[in-house]
């Protein structure tokens, strides 16, 4: 009984790290942040923003971003 158990757990796992996470992509790492004491958000949650775009922090409030390109734009 032990070992079917197991079995199963093992099998859950195994299905859930290949479950997708909803996004291929996360929101760019901010490194400045401005001085206000309560910044203004464009938005709140994702389901705000048109459709391709994420609600995620930005130097002054939250605001609606684009994907990044897939291939990094040179300009050199």
């Amino acid at each position: 009984m032990k070992s079917v158990t197991a079995l199963l757990l093992v099998g859950m796992l195994m299905l859930w790290t290949e479950l997708p996470t909803g996004s291929a992509w996360s929101c760019p790492h901010v490194q400045i942040t401005c001085a206000m004491l309560n910044p203004p958000n464009k938005c709140y949650t994702n389901w705000q923003c048109p459709r391709g775009q994420k609600c995620c922090p930005s130097f002054c409030g939250r605001r609606c971003i684009s994907r990044p390109p897939s291939i990094p734009i040179s300009y050199a």
